[in-house]
C-alpha cells in the first residue's frame, strides 16, 4: 500500500529530529568514551533496529542507547535509553507517552543495578500532562515545541505547518519541497532546530552528563538479624511490633541490604540472602562501572 503524503511528511519531520539529535549524541558519546547505538547496521545485533530484551524476553525497539564497553562487534552495558517522538496533535500525546513508558521502563527494571539514564526527546505538540507523566517516573524530557520545528523548516524554505484540514495535495508539495533540498539546506534546518531549542538541549545533555559521570558517594551495607514471625492478622502484627524488644544480634544474618548512593542523587538498592551473593553483586557492579571504553 502506498504511503499517504501526510504520513510521509510526518516521517520526514520525525527523521529530521532524530538525525539532528543523533549528531549531538555521537559527539557526547565520543567525549565520554561511550558507544552510541542507533538505527542502522551493527555487527553486534541482527537487522537495522536497536532492539533490547527485558526480563521476560520481550523485545523493545529504541532510537538510541549509550553503552559503556560497547563497540560495533560487542554489546556493552547500557547507561542511557533515549527515545524521540514527533506528534502534531495533543490527542496523540498521552498515548505516545504511555508507549514510550511501556518500551523503556521494563528495560530500566532489567538494568536497575546500573541505573541508566532515561530520556525522551518529544517534538511537536504535547500536553503538560503527557510530559509530566514521563517526568514523574524518572524520565528526563527535552521538549521541542511545534512552532520551533515549523520555523526551522522555514530556514530551508519548506512550509512545515499543517492541521487536520490540510489536503493531501498540500502535503505532497511539502514532501517534494523537502526532497529537492540539498544536503547543506537540510543541514541548515537541523542547525536551526538546535539554535531555537539550545537552552532545553543544553539542560538535557547536562542531565545526561551528570548520570554518566556520576561517582559513588557511599556504599551502605546493613546485615539484618532476627527471627521471622508469621502472624494471622493485622491486629496481631501491630501488637507484635508494639511490644517487640530487639535482642542483641545472635547467629548469622538473615539477609544483607546494600544501598549505593551517587553524587547526582541516584540510588541503587539491593537485598541478598547470603554474603556471597552480595559480594558477587558488588563485583559485577564494579566490572560494569569500569568496563573498557569502545575502541
Amino acid at each position: 500500500m502506498a504511503q499517504s503524503p501526510s504520513h510521509k511528511f510526518g516521517q520526514i519531520i520525525g527523521d529530521l529530529i532524530e538525525e539532528t539529535l543523533a549528531g549531538r549524541l555521537k559527539t557526547f558519546a565520543r567525549k565520554h568514551g561511550l558507544f552510541l547505538d542507533k538505527k542502522g547496521r551493527r555487527s553486534a545485533r541482527p537487522g537495522k533496529k536497536v532492539t533490547w530484551l527485558d526480563e521476560y524476553n520481550n523485545l523493545h525497539d529504541l532510537d538510541f542507547v549509550l553503552e559503556r564497553g560497547g563497540s560495533d562487534k560487542q554489546t556493552g552495558i547500557p547507561v542511557a535509553f533515549i527515545e524521540t517522538a514527533w506528534r502534531r496533535y495533543t490527542k496523540h500525546s498521552r498515548n505516545k507517552a504511555q508507549e514510550i513508558q511501556g518500551a523503556i521502563i521494563p528495560l530500566a527494571a532489567k538494568h536497575r543495578f546500573s541505573a541508566p539514564f532515561l530520556g525522551v526527546i518529544a517534538a511537536g505538540v504535547y500536553t503538560d500532562g503527557a510530559l509530566n507523566q514521563l517526568r514523574s517516573i524518572g524520565f528526563t524530557v527535552l521538549y521541542l515545541p511545534y512552532k520551533t520545528i515549523v520555523e526551522a523548516f522555514r530556514a530551508g524554505k519548506v512550509d512545515a505547518s499543517f492541521d487536520e484540514t490540510t489536503p493531501d495535495a498540500e502535503f505532497q508539495k511539502k514532501v517534494l519541497s523537502w526532497e529537492n533540498l540539498s544536503s547543506s539546506q537540510r543541514s541548515r534546518v537541523s542547525q536551526t532546530v538546535i539554535r531555537l531549542n539550545e537552552e532545553g538541549i543544553t539542560d538535557f545533555f547536562h542531565s545526561l552528563q551528570r548520570t554518566v559521570t556520576r561517582c559513588i558517594e557511599a556504599v551502605r551495607i546493613t546485615p539484618l538479624h532476627g527471627v521471622s514471625s508469621d502472624l494471622s492478622s493485622v491486629e496481631q502484627a501491630i501488637t507484635f511490633l508494639d511490644t517487640y524488644i530487639a535482642p542483641a544480634c545472635v547467629g548469622l544474618p538473615l539477609k544483607y541490604e546494600i544501598a549505593i548512593r551517587y553524587s547526582n542523587g541516584d540510588k541503587i538498592e539491593a537485598c541478598f540472602s547470603t554474603k556471597e551473593s552480595g559480594i558477587q553483586f558488588l563485583e559485577e557492579f564494579r566490572a560494569t562501572r569500569f568496563s573498557a571504553p569502545p575502541r
